[in-house]
């Protein structure tokens, strides 16, 4: 007589109501809109993986995927609500929106940006049905990955908005000596793989597995620190980073413009360096409208000094054809020039159907000529920098693309930004916290010249070398050394991030694949 064996494995759960109570909607909103204690000025990075962990547990092996996928919305739509609030003061303060208008804008961002938290969660239970893997596989792999998936969506589509990507809470965190190796979405999906150890404690079997995996990938995260993937280019340069904290109200002023192109000239010229900068639109009109002999000025103090000088200004190729540009002069007579090539939608392209929107605010030069996807650096002594406007270093595989294909591979990177229009709120420390991500992707150090912060020197580790403080008047002065070589991430971009995802998820679901013949075998 033959007996069949019982199998050990404890069944799938149960799938709990298709839809979340109010208060778990609300609850899973507070827990994403919590990620903003994660991310700079705070930092508290430990709290994101509280923060997805509760989102994986709720959205866990017992769960429908209509209830996940309200879920993952509703997580999704706090998390950028807390990390992306500040738009509001462009909106309202500067570009003029009533206040109701832009508080309906900002939800309708929110509602928009939540999607792609309701694609992580509704796809991971989708493929739960799928490849009914195992509880740790669900949690350490399929929910993990499609978090970062879903995060490198956001990164590009209808032109992208990465910002608050769960990377970058890790620029001082041991997870962030992956950079190098698969970027801000890769750390993005080991964030979440930590999260999943967390969340599979509640699990009865597997917990020592799940505290060893999350000790492991600290660890080798901070080991990876002490690899040197670049290497020093030529010698060090002196620079001049100039903060001239100009109003925004101010700056597009008519009534204001003598004072504001004195101020730039004076702050550039007041003393030589080997590279001077001037952030985004420092000279905000265009150059034939600037007073006679301003930019022979600038060009008779770079010839005297032996300088060589970069600084914000809008370029007019011809009617309603113009450009964000950084201008670029030489100590002997050389002239340079790069257009801004990501484009901020509403600010500087209006997109199809939105005229109307556009049109109710004040912002001056609202549509913008787009610049090529690579253009050459400027060459300074020894070293050849690469400029990129504003926001565009939200976009880090652009910039690697920059270093990949450009004849001369920058060895410095230089922001020029003007975050005025955001008030004193927290998109200027974390935007410093995007830009030390990309040189630690690169190994390139990050000049950042802007109107009122953060202006500040990091260096090829991600780390701020120099700082001047927000809100005030200032000139930071430093030597920098430029660095040379690629990191995997340059060479290889997102790539690398996703075939390692699309591994991951095949082996979930070969994973499942075999626990359904072991289960079958044993009935």
């Amino acid at each position: 007589m033959r007996f069949r064996r019982q199998t050990t494995t404890p069944p799938v759960p149960a799938e709990r109501g298709t839809r979340p109570t109010l208060v778990g909607t609300v609850v899973a909103a507070l827990a994403g809109a919590s990620s903003l204690l994660s991310f700079a000025p705070l930092g508290w990075w430990p709290l994101q993986f509280l923060s997805l962990a509760y989102l994986f547990y709720q959205v866990g092996v017992g769960s429908s995927v209509r209830r996940a996928t309200l879920l993952g919305w509703a997580f999704g739509f706090g998390w950028s609500m807390g990390g992306m609030h500040w738009l509001y003061i462009a909106l309202n303060r500067f570009g003029g929106l009533p206040a109701v208008l832009s508080a309906i804008a900002i939800a309708l961002l929110g509602l928009y940006m939540g999607l792609f938290g309701a694609f992580a969660a509704g796809a991971s239970a989708w493929l739960r049905k799928r490849f009914t893997p195992p509880v740790w596989a669900y949690l350490l792999v399929v929910l993990p990955v499609m978090w970062g998936v879903s995060e490198w969506m956001r990164g590009w589509v209808f032109t992208g908005f990465p910002w608050a990507a769960s990377g970058y809470a890790h620029i001082d965190a041991p997870l962030g000596g992956y950079a190098p190796l698969i970027g801000v979405y890769g750390i993005g999906v080991l964030a979440a793989v930590c999260a999943g150890c967390l969340a599979h404690l509640t699990q009865p079997r597997r917990r020592v597995q799940a505290i060893v995996l999350l000790a492991v990938l600290l660890a080798c995260g901070g080991l990876l620190r002490l690899i040197d993937w670049t290497q020093p280019n030529g010698k060090p340069i002196s620079v001049r980073l100039v903060q001239g904290d100009i109003a925004q109200d101010e700056k597009f002023s008519s009534e204001h413009l003598l004072g504001i192109l004195t101020r730039y000239r004076d702050l550039i010229t007041a003393k030589p360096a080997d590279l001077v900068a001037a952030p985004e639109t420092a000279i905000p009109v265009f150059p034939y409208q600037l007073p006679p002999g301003y930019i022979d000025d600038l060009r008779g103090f770079a010839s005297r000094s032996g300088s060589w000088l970069m600084f914000g200004i809008p370029f007019s190729d011809g009617p309603n054809t113009y450009s964000n540009s950084v201008a670029g002069i030489g100590p002997q007579g050389q002239t340079y020039r790069y257009d801004k090539h990501h484009l901020v939608p509403f600010g500087e392209f209006i997109p199809t159907g939105f005229r109307w929107f556009v049109d109710m605010m004040r912002i001056p030069l609202g549509d913008f000529t787009r610049g090529g996807a690579v253009q050459a650096p400027f060459a300074v002594k020894d070293q050849f920098v690469q400029p990129n406007v504003c926001y565009e270093d939200v976009f880090g595989e652009e910039i690697a693309k920059q270093l990949r294909d450009a004849a001369h591979p920058a060895t410095l990177l230089l922001n020029v930004s003007n975050l005025a229009w955001y008030g004193e709120s927290v998109a200027i420390p974390q935007h410093l916290q995007i830009s030390r991500m990309r040189s630690l992707e690169t190994g390139r150090p990050m000049l950042r010249a802007t109107n009122n912060g953060a202006t500040a020197v990091i260096d090829g580790k991600g780390r701020v070398q120099a700082l001047i403080p927000y809100y005030k008047q200032g000139v930071l002065e430093a030597q920098v050394q430029g660095m040379q070589g690629s990191t995997p991430y340059i060479r290889f971009g997102n790539a690398t991030f996703l075939a390692l995802s699309a591994l991951a998820l095949a082996g979930a679901w070969l994973t499942g694949r075999r626990y359904r013949q072991k289960k079958a075998k044993v009935q």
